[in-house]
Formats: structure tokens, C-alpha cells, sequence
């Protein structure tokens, strides 16, 4: 398997702030030279570029398959129906991939540590920055919390009798304890779990294509569940025709849910090895795998399961309300649910790795500009911001919340805080974006000089601008119909707080926009042309499968 060395070191130890930041004097090294002469524990230091090709490329893809796509879809099938589901999942993807080409073009320019915290900062406004770093490490400290309640519920599937505060305690340590370890021991990890994901997905599409081309018990199905009960489902309102597009508007916070975790090629940008070559390697295909693994899956989910079944995620517990879990019962296959069931949870676990990781990584990068206290930039020898890692996994305690509250409920709340989020956090990027190319311009820099250039700018960035902003203020509107406080907190709550933390930032720090013939575009950008990487070609048939799948 391809694997890439990095050949430059670090003289200076000490974490500069952005716009001053020192990676290394340029002086080429080896890995081994680089950890012989790693300071004490305890010390600001660097993180290390330790993450390799094949770790980006599965941590871009495993990041985003997840609790969103295994179990949450199940609810989209059944608010929406099968197309409403399916046109939901597929325009939320074109917003994805606007979003990835963005942050393509400034993650490969600029790899640096907290990257989005970095470019909002640099290229728009300091207090923009500062609300987006901290929005962002809100939304992965929340979904650790809901990973680890899913994991609990998916256990209760075999052990209905068990109490998921167990398994919520259990699976805290055990993804907290892997956070303290080097990250390209985190990056291994998520390199299995995510092809395991990938994996069950490919597999789960043929399992559909099968079935659905007559192999279950009930022969062939064709688009049955588009006639009976339909293609489009009705929510909330009685005009039949406005209520199945209510349906389909509804669940579009649920897509955003599923896809988060895509924009890890930026988070991870800081920690890669020849980051100019495998971060726009992951972006590019990022559209194929949005095609494949997304809509794919729900357009087959669609096929084999009703969107009227009982058992699909609307208030319940079990991890059974699993579409994936329910499609293979209905098509009489025994051993196949039990199988998904364990696959969800290795899903799960790999999300809950990847909460921990992105989190921590973003309150280093918020710490480097200032934005949060330089404790988060302390490490161990081996580069892991220990503080940073222990502040984010505290958080996932909130998942024993459902000791005292229904567990769907709860599932529910953490689902709409951090997909609102998550717009929001895509908006910012697009708008940094927009900031960088003025930059560029003010320079008279071409964008063809670019290490990785996005298509049809700025007209792709301007449209993910503008439809995540629509998403993010018309996605509550289910609390108006009719007024329900408790849903109306749910539905906005991220973006109350987003809004106080700017605001706040503004007021006490007095900061301005950033001038375009201002914006830094050096800093964290010369330290790596400067670096020097070999790759190794994979000369397996192992290796060069995964190095295509990456």
C-alpha cells in the first residue's frame, strides 16, 4: 500500500500564532531525526504530518459514512418517501461538493492546522473566525455524545434488556483512550473503519440490485414502494401536494447530518504528508463517492423498504429501525440483520473516533489565532494535543442524557443542533472562499497558479452560499405549525449561539474586515513548499486497490 514519507523536520517547537507560524527551518530530516529531538511532554509544540495518502483518502470518505446514513436515513425515508428522499440526499450533495472544491482550493494553498478557522480569519474577519472555530467544535463535541448513544442503541438490538448507560461509559473511554495515541495511529484506525464502511455500502447496494431484481422472498419488486405508498410522503400540512414538498424541505437538515465529516480533508490538511498532492486527490473524488455511497443507498432503501413501515426511526429506540436492518427482514433474510447490526456498530465507533479527533484538532487551531486559551496547544512528544483531546471528549457524557429521556428524543435533538451546525460551518467555508479569490485577485494572482483549482468559480461557491443560508434559516419551520418552543430551541439554537458568539467576539476585540491587499496568503504556505516528500508506489494488488479506492 502506498505509503508517503515525510523528509523535512522542526526546529522551531514553539506554536505561533497564524500569520507568524513556523513549520520547520527547511532543513530536510528524517521521521526519526524529527521524534529523537521532540520536546518534553507538556510543551507547545507542532502537531506532526504523519497522516499518510491512504489516511486521507478513507478519513474523507469514513468521516462522512456514519449514524446520518445507517440509521438517520431511515427517518428521511419516512418523512419524505422514497424520491423525496432521494432529491433531498442529492441536492444537499451538490452543496457538499461546492463547499469540498472550496475548501479544495485553500486547504492545498494553505495546509495548515484548524484550517477553517485559519481562512475565515485570514480572509474575511478575525470574529468570523472565532464564532466558526467554536460553532464547529460545538457541533463534533454534540455528535460524540450521539454517536455514543447510538452505539448503545444499536447493542440494545441483541440486548434489548441491557441499560445503554453502560455502553455509553464503555465506548467513551475506549474512543477517548485512542485520541491520546500519535495521530497516524488515529489515522490506521479510521483507515479500517472507514473500509468497512465502504465495504458494507458496495455491499449493500448489490444486496438491493439482487433483491430487488427478484432474489428475496417476495420475487421481483421493481419500483413497487414509488406506486404503493408512493413516491412522495405528505408531512404536516393537508393540501396534498404543498405537504409532500414540506416533506421533502424537512428533511434536508437530515442530509446535511449524514454528509458532515466530508470537510475532514481540511481539519486533516494540517497533519498530511505532501498535502498539495493528496488533499486535492481526496477532494476530486469526493462527487463520486456523494454519487455512490449516498444516493445510492437511498435510492435502494427507497426500492426495498415502504416509507409507511412501523419500524423505520420515528420515535423509537432500537437500532431495527435501521433501514439497512429492515430491508434485509423484509426480503427474509435471516443472518444478514445481525451482520448489518455489527457493522453499524464499527460505523458508529469510527464517527465517534473521528468526533474526537476533528474536534480537538479545531480548538488547536482556535487556540493558535487566539480564539480560545493556548493550553489547547500543548502536546505529548508524539504531537497530540492532549488538552484539546480531554476538553472535547468530556463532552460525550452528555450522551447519558438518556438515562432521563426517551432515547429517539434525545437522538433527535442532537441530529438538528448539529446539522444546523454544519450548514452553518459550510456557509462560513463558501464565504471564505469568496474572500480567498478577492485576495488573489487584490494580488493579481491568477487562479490558475493554484495547486488545485475548483470549477466554475465563483458561480459554484455562491450558489452552496445561498442555499445552505436558506436551509439554515427555513429548516425550523415545523416549530411554527404549530408553535412549539421546545422545538423552535432545537431548530435554532446553533444558530442563536453562532450568532452570539460573532457578535460577541465583535464587541469585545473591535475587529474589522479584512482588505483584500491585507489578507495573509503566505504564512503556513511556504513552510511546505519548502518541505520535501517521497512517495512510495504500491506495487501490490492490495495496495493498489485501496490506493484507487482513496
Amino acid at each position: 500500500m502506498s505509503d508517503m514519507e515525510e523528509k523535512t523536520g522542526t526546529t522551531d517547537v514553539a506554536a505561533k500564532p497564524f500569520g507568524d507560524e513556523s513549520l520547520g527551518s527547511g532543513v530536510a530530516a528524517s521521521l526519526d531525526d524529527v521524534e529523537k529531538a521532540s520536546p518534553e511532554v507538556g510543551t507547545t509544540v507542532e502537531l506532526k504530518r504523519r497522516l499518510q495518502s491512504r489516511h486521507l483518502q478513507m478519513i474523507a470518505i469514513g468521516g462522512t459514512i456514519g449514524t446520518g446514513l445507517f440509521i438517520g436515513s431511515g427517518g428521511a425515508l419516512n418523512t419524505a418517501g422514497p424520491a423525496g428522499a432521494l432529491i433531498a440526499y442529492a441536492f444537499v450533495g451538490t452543496l457538499v461538493y461546492s463547499v469540498m472544491v472550496a475548501l479544495g482550493e485553500m486547504a492545498t494553498y494553505i495546509p495548515v492546522t484548524g484550517a477553517f478557522t485559519a481562512y475565515a480569519s485570514r480572509f474575511v474577519d478575525p470574529s468570523l473566525g472565532f464564532a466558526m472555530g467554536w460553532i464547529y467544535w460545538f457541533s463534533w463535541a454534540i455528535t460524540f455524545a450521539l454517536e455514543l448513544t447510538a452505539s448503545g442503541l444499536i447493542i440494545q438490538y441483541w440486548a434489548p434488556n441491557l441499560n445503554i448507560g453502560i455502553f455509553i461509559g464503555v465506548f467513551w473511554l475506549v474512543m477517548s483512550a485512542l485520541n491520546f495515541l500519535p495521530v497516524n495511529f488515529y489515522g490506521e484506525v479510521e483507515f479500517y473503519f472507514a473500509s468497512i464502511k465502504v465495504l458494507t455500502v458496495i455491499g449493500f447496494i448489490i444486496f438491493g440490485i439482487c433483491i430487488d431484481a427478484g432474489a428475496g422472498q417476495h420475487g421481483y419488486l421493481g419500483f413497487h414502494t414509488w406506486g404503493k405508498p408512493g413516491a412522495f410522503a405528505p408531512y404536516l400540512v393537508e393540501n396534498v401536494a404543498v405537504a409532500k414538498f414540506v416533506g421533502f424541505w424537512a428533511v434536508l437538515i437530515q442530509a446535511g447530518f449524514s454528509y458532515q465529516g466530508t470537510e475532514l480533508v481540511g481539519i486533516a490538511a494540517g497533519e498530511t504528508a505532501n498535502p498539495r498532492k493528496t488533499v486535492p486527490a481526496a477532494i476530486k473524488k469526493t462527487f463520486y463517492r456523494i454519487l455512490l455511497f449516498f444516493v445510492g443507498s437511498i435510492f435502494f432503501i427507497g426500492l426495498l423498504v415502504p416509507y409507511d413501515n412501523p419500524d423505520l426511526l420515528n420515535g423509537t429506540t432500537s437500532a431495527a429501525s435501521s433501514p439497512f436492518v429492515i430491508a434485509a427482514e423484509l426480503a427474509g433474510v435471516k443472518t444478514l440483520p445481525g451482520l448489518i447490526n455489527a457493522v453499524l456498530l464499527c460505523v458508529v465507533l469510527s464517527a465517534a473516533n473521528s468526533n474526537v479527533y476533528s474536534g480537538s484538532r479545531v480548538l488547536v487551531g482556535l487556540a493558535q489565532v487566539g480564539s480560545a486559551p493556548k493550553i489547547f496547544t500543548r502536546t505529548t512528544t508524539t504531537g497530540v494535543p492532549y488538552v484539546a483531546v480531554a476538553f472535547t471528549a468530556a463532552f460525550g457524557l452528555l450522551g447519558f442524557m438518556n438515562e432521563s429521556a426517551n432515547g429517539g428524543q434525545v437522538f433527535d435533538w442532537f441530529v438538528n443542533i448539529t446539522g444546523v451546525a454544519g450548514f452553518i460551518v459550510w456557509t462560513c467555508i463558501g464565504i471564505s472562499h469568496i474572500g480567498f479569490m478577492r485576495a488573489l485577485s487584490a494580488r493579481g494572482q491568477s487562479r490558475d497558479t493554484l495547486p488545485y483549482k475548483a470549477m466554475g468559480q465563483p458561480w459554484f461557491t455562491w450558489y452552496g452560499i445561498i442555499f445552505n443560508i436558506i436551509i439554515i434559516f427555513t429548516q425550523g419551520f415545523t416549530a411554527f405549525m404549530p408553535w412549539d418552543t421546545s422545538s423552535f430551541f432545537v431548530a435554532y439554537v446553533s444558530l442563536i449561539l453562532f450568532v452570539v458568539l460573532y457578535i460577541g467576539h465583535k464587541i469585545v476585540y473591535r475587529t474589522s474586515f479584512v482588505k483584500p491587499i491585507d489578507a495573509d496568503l503566505d504564512s503556513g504556505r511556504k513552510e511546505v513548499d519548502d518541505m520535501y516528500f517521497e512517495e512510495a508506489v504500491p506495487t501490490t494488488a492490495w495496495g493498489k486497490f485501496w490506493a484507487w479506492m482513496g
